[in-house]
């Protein structure tokens, strides 16, 4: 677990972005990446990598589970493939490809998923999805990650090219604050204090970590110190940093732009109930579809901003 307490807003930029300039970054220094994409290269912001490495790119058209397949293949050669389209297509589209022929023989592909959750905004629910966290660290040997701004999003890629096995990486369309260092080491499987607290744990993932450091000001105003731990892998899940943090506090709020069936919350429950049982809040979607809407209404509508989390962290402290 590591641990920040300070951090300076450097702009909104879309996580995507972040995708596209690490995947830029490995294309020159990494001759065994490739990519490939089901016709979203602009979406993904793959462009720069087609444009430098014209041989190393694969468009596949809108045939996701023929990229998957494809994508799997490429590993026997020893090549490290990064495939791209929206979070929807990505997993419950070609969920059985996944399953079969890269998790079940641990094949090293890196599935790599932009326009996750609500913020996909406008188009809509049929190209949203609230449930592919819990798809995917459901196969066995699949790691999850789930980053919550533009520079932990190009640190990640770039790591999980040196990770061997199969890699989930799930974010976003909409620009956010842009917080965490440049400079920054992404560690698989390591949680990141970003505030101490004593009084409640915040677990964020994903577009609300910057939504629980907001919580955290206002919790603060009302004299309330609320630890905020950024968890941008959930499998393999950092418990050790769970648990001490729990412990010390008492009680928790999980907070991700996901079904509470499934998703980062479940597995922190899990974690506790076999450990160190204590209160627990879900600030997540309550087992529903999404809707069209701007991201910023889709957020209010369905609970997952700054404002539901100071709710829940109220009503976890009156179960402590």
């Amino acid at each position: 677990m590591t641990t920040k307490t300070t951090f300076e807003v450097l702009g909104k930029k879309d996580t995507r972005s972040g995708f596209g300039a690490g995947l830029t970054a490995l294309g020159k220094t990494n001759k065994d990446v490739v990519a490939l994409c089901a016709d979203l290269t602009g979406s993904l912001k793959m462009d720069e990598f087609q444009a430098n490495h014209p041989e190393r790119f694969f468009q596949v058209g809108i045939a996701e589970a023929n990229m998957m397949g494809i994508a799997a293949g490429m590993t026997i050669g020893g090549k490290i493939p990064f495939t791209g389209t929206f979070a929807n297509f990505s997993t419950g589209r070609v969920y059985d490809q996944i399953r079969q022929s890269i998790a079940y023989s641990g094949k090293n592909v890196k599935i790599c998923a932009s326009h996750a959750g609500v913020t996909l905004g406008e188009d809509g629910a049929t190209h949203q999805i609230l449930e592919d966290i819990g798809l995917m660290k459901m196969l066995p040997g699949m790691t999850v990650i789930n980053t919550c701004d533009y520079n932990q999003t190009k640190a990640a890629t770039l790591a999980i090219a040196e990770h061997k096995g199969p890699v989930y990486l799930r974010f976003g369309r909409p620009k956010v604050a842009n917080f965490t260092s440049e400079e920054q080491k992404f560690e698989i499987g390591k949680a990141v204090v970003l505030q101490e607290g004593k009084d409640v744990t915040i677990i964020a993932t994903g577009h609300l970590v910057w939504e629980a450091l907001q919580a955290a000001k206002t919790l603060h105003s009302e004299g309330i110190e609320a630890e905020v731990i950024n968890i941008h892998t959930i499998k393999p899940l950092d418990e050790a940093a769970i648990l001490k943090s729990v412990r010390k506090t008492g009680c928790v709020v999980t907070a991700e732009e996901h079904n509470y069936l499934g998703g980062l919350g479940e597995s922190v429950a899990r974690t506790l109930s076999t450990n160190a049982p204590a209160p627990q809040e879900f600030v997540a979607t309550q087992d529903t579809f999404g809707e069209s809407g701007t991201p910023e209404q889709l957020m209010d509508k369905y609970g997952l901003n700054a404002k539901a989390i100071v709710n829940a962290t109220n009503k976890v402290l009156g179960r402590k």
